[in-house]
């Protein structure tokens, strides 16, 4: 059976999950803080044995990797992911503006070279096209039946006009379109939408509240019922 898209494993919106592995503790503050703006969630490691950690516990949607770490070198843990086939988008950054180090992480896996300094708007725009080339072939609008789906100006419409979307509802949203025709579980939801700020619990009646809001909005755009419940499994977005 296929896993989602578990956006840990998508693109330029939906709470996207990166890992931002910089040693340089005010570089690393400023990248986070500029991408939460673009709602990513942003985890940190400054040291080569944190960050085999983190990337041993889980994937995301894509990694921001510097070369040079205390205890290792970056080149090696991307090593160490590709060896493990993950699929996470992998961006270099590095202060030495060397050709050797570059060819060898591009032929290593990596999907971009920056070198420092660079602007954050020209880094956020490389991380979200890396997204975008992994989860939705590089589209930057999503056709689906009725629906459209912007996914740079984070909006969504049918013929009728724009969907007055929440924050979550448009999460939610482009999280089933980057898994259709999968079965999502409502653990699966939680984690990616909520994540840790969520204590779980068995009820899951948010989860609920926010699929049928959802659901009323594209009835009322005139979709059909893209997102069907499967019982007993959670749910599928599917426009056949």
């Amino acid at each position: 059976m296929n896993r989602p898209y578990h956006y840990r494993h998508f693109l330029n919106s939906a709470c996207l999950n990166l890992l931002i592995i910089e040693d340089e503790p005010e570089l690393s503050r400023n990248i986070s803080s500029y991408l939460l703006q673009s709602l990513y969630t942003c985890e940190t490691a400054a040291t080569f044995s944190t960050a085999r950690e983190k990337l041993n516990g889980g994937q995301y949607d894509c990694i921001i990797l510097d070369i040079n770490l205390p205890g290792g070198s970056g080149l090696e843990l991307l090593r160490q992911l590709k060896q493990k086939q993950q699929s996470d988008g992998v961006l270099i950054i590095s202060a030495k503006n060397s050709l050797n180090d570059k060819v060898e992480g591009l032929e290593l896996g990596a999907d971009d070279y920056m070198v420092k300094p660079f602007h954050m708007a020209e880094l956020s725009a490389r991380v979200n096209a890396i997204i975008r080339r992994r989860a939705f072939e590089g589209n930057n609008i999503l056709v689906l039946g009725r629906l459209t789906v912007d996914l740079v100006a984070k909006a969504a419409r049918t013929d009728s006009g724009d969907l007055n979307l929440t924050r979550k509802e448009y999460e939610l949203l482009v999280y089933f379109a980057s898994n259709k025709n999968r079965v999502i579980t409502k653990e699966s939801i939680v984690d990616h939408l909520w994540e840790s700020s969520v204590q779980m619990t068995d009820s899951y009646d948010f989860i609920y509240s926010h699929i049928k809001n959802l659901r009323k909005k594209l009835a009322d755009a005139g979709c059909p019922s893209y997102i069907k419940s499967v019982y007993g499994m959670g749910y599928k977005f599917s426009i056949g």
